[in-house]
C-alpha cells in the first residue's frame, strides 16, 4: 500500500494539526497539576469526558451511515466520476472508523473507577490526568478532520452533480478513459 499526501492531504493534515494544537494549548494555559489535585479535577471532568466520547461515537457512526447515501448519490449521477473521489471515500471511511473505535474504547477506559481506588498512587493521578487531556485532544482533533473531509467531499459532489460542473477534476472525460 502506498501512502501519498497530495494537496487534499496536506490541508486536512493542517486542519489537524491546528486544532490539536488549539486543544493542547488549553490544558497548557492550566499549568502543571498533580496528586490530590489531578484526582480532583479528573473526578469532576470525568462526566465530560465521557460526554465527549459518546458524542464521537455517535458522530462518527452518523458519518459511516452519510457516507453509504454519499456512494449511492454518486453512483447515480450522470457524470462519471474518477477513482480519487472513490479513495476520498475510502479514506473518510477508514479515519472515521478509527476515530469510531477509539472513541468507544476511550469511553470503557473513562467507565473504570478510577479515583475511587485506594491502591493507585497518588503521583499516578498527574499522568492519568494529561492522559485523559491527550485522548480528548487526539479524538476531537479526529473528528474535526473526518468532519472537514466530509465536507470536501460533499461539496465535490454538490459542484459536479447539483451544479453541473463537467470540468470538475474529478469528473472523468472520454480522454481520460482512452
Amino acid at each position: 500500500m502506498k501512502f501519498r499526501i497530495g494537496h487534499y492531504g496536506k490541508r486536512v493534515l493542517a486542519i489537524g494539526l491546528v486544532s490539536l494544537a488549539i486543544l493542547m494549548a488549553g490544558s497548557y494555559i492550566l499549568g502543571h497539576v498533580g496528586g490530590y489535585e489531578a484526582r480532583q479535577l479528573i473526578q469532576s471532568s470525568m462526566n465530560g469526558m465521557q460526554t465527549l466520547c459518546n458524542t464521537i461515537v455517535l458522530a462518527s457512526a452518523t458519518i459511516l451511515a452519510l457516507l453509504l447515501t454519499l456512494l449511492g448519490l454518486s453512483s447515480s449521477s450522470n457524470s462519471r466520476l474518477k477513482k480519487d473521489h472513490y479513495h476520498h471515500v475510502l479514506q473518510i471511511a477508514r479515519v472515521d472508523t478509527i476515530v469510531f473505535t477509539s472513541a468507544v474504547l476511550t469511553m470503557v477506559i473513562f467507565n473504570l473507577p478510577i479515583t475511587s481506588s485506594e491502591k493507585i498512587p497518588e503521583n499516578w493521578y498527574d499522568v492519568v490526568y494529561y492522559v485523559a487531556i491527550g485522548l480528548m485532544s487526539v479524538l476531537s482533533s479526529a473528528i474535526i478532520v473526518v468532519v472537514y473531509m466530509l465536507y470536501n467531499t460533499v461539496r465535490n459532489i454538490i459542484k459536479i452533480v447539483g451544479l453541473g460542473m463537467e470540468d470538475h477534476p474529478l469528473v472523468e472525460r472520454e480522454s481520460d478513459e482512452e
